[in-house]
């Protein structure tokens, strides 16, 4: 509970999305608490910031690194991530349709650099 940030909630109901209960952003969380109660080594998430806003997705990145801090390997796709939340990976993976380019730490501060002089 302590890792995904949701001791305050232990006694809460999930609810009804969107009616009463949890928020997207808390649903989001106990989502990933369920799949750490199997202890991987490997965590998959698929757009786990889909659907939230900047401060909701900012949250559930934070779970998402305190994951990552207990020595798992979290695998994300993200799809127009903020520069915040780009800048929380270790490692990125860039695809599209023609090719891939696989970026390190040093060169996520390029490509931020980049895209915040095309802004």
């Amino acid at each position: 509970m302590d890792l995904v940030e949701l001791n305050p909630l232990r006694s809460a109901l999930v609810g009804l999305p969107g009616v009463n209960g949890l928020s997207t952003e808390q649903r989001k969380r106990l989502t990933i608490a369920v799949e750490l109660v199997a202890n991987p080594s490997i965590i998959f998430m698929d757009e786990p910031t889909s659907g939230l806003d900047a401060r909701a997705a900012a949250i559930v990145m934070r779970t998402v690194r305190n994951t990552v801090d207990t020595g798992r390997t979290v695998v994300c796709t993200i799809h127009q991530p903020s520069i915040d939340i780009f800048d929380a990976f270790d490692e990125v993976k860039i695809v599209n349709k023609l090719s891939e380019l696989e970026l390190c730490q040093e060169f996520i501060n390029i490509i931020i650099w980049i895209i915040n002089m095309a802004l």
